[in-house]
């Protein structure tokens, strides 16, 4: 499998930043990592394994990103508006930084891809510049700021919740006619440690009814856990209806 570390300086974060490209060709997946992790997440828990069939071919291209999910999501004794703060930088990181890279050697238009919070971060950079994607697979996220906040809110960590902006949304915002023009794909499991992704995806999915949004919001069984094996299935099962047409 061909691969490559790419190592570049972010302004929005003042930091190193490294991003991981498996693949030649293909449709470009822009790849988060589970929570805390780095661009070699992916790799070290057999993801890349399972699509390498993929990857080999060339219908796909995976770039797996670093996180500073210690400095915001996770970061639970921490001031919450600084946490709040570098969660806005690396949103900006993502944007203004990563996807002109991707841009810049694939000419196809990405999707956006996660599982736990690598989801989180898919459905924020998604439904927030829907424009830059052809779409979202998110699988198992917990899309509650409250969650990581504990009720906390302020302007800056608002425009990282989609459990707030998205209500609040006019129902003929021009973001809506994008929504529906991308493919959105958002699936939990019913099993072991996803019963907070359960309830908030429950949420999702009624304001995404509420407001004429058509994602796609998979409940899988009550065998499904919070975990790499059912990700490994589910994305065999999602990839291809993302790349189609």
């Amino acid at each position: 499998m061909q691969k490559e570390m790419i190592t570049q300086y972010s302004e929005a974060l003042r930091r190193e930043m490294h991003v991981m490209v498996y693949g030649y060709d293909g449709v470009p997946f822009l790849c988060f990592p589970t929570q805390d992790s780095m661009c070699h997440n992916y790799e070290d828990f057999g993801m890349t394994d399972q699509l390498a069939d993929w990857i080999n071919d060339g219908r796909i291209q995976l770039y797996v990103v670093d996180t500073v999910d210690r400095e915001s999501w996770s970061a639970q004794d921490g001031d919450k508006a600084a946490r709040a703060e570098r969660q806005e930088q690396y949103f900006h990181y993502i944007v203004d930084e990563t996807v002109p890279l991707i841009q810049s050697r694939n000419p196809r238009t990405p999707a956006v891809t996660g599982f736990s919070m690598g989801a989180n971060h898919s459905v924020i950079t998604f439904l927030r510049r829907p424009e830059l994607f052809r779409g979202v697979i998110a699988l198992s996220g917990v899309y509650d700021t409250d969650y990581f906040f504990q009720g906390w809110m302020n302007p800056t960590l608002y425009d990282s919740a989609p459990d707030r902006f998205l209500p609040n949304m006019p129902a003929d915002h021009p973001y809506v006619k994008l929504y529906n023009e991308r493919k959105m794909i958002l699936c939990v499991g019913q099993g072991a440690w996803e019963e907070d992704g359960v309830r908030s995806l429950r949420y999702l999915e009624t304001v995404f009814r509420e407001k004429g949004i058509h994602a796609w919001c998979d409940f899988w069984g009550f065998d499904v856990n919070h975990d790499w094996p059912w990700w490994f299935k589910q994305m065999r099962y999602f990839v291809p209806k993302m790349i189609e047409g």
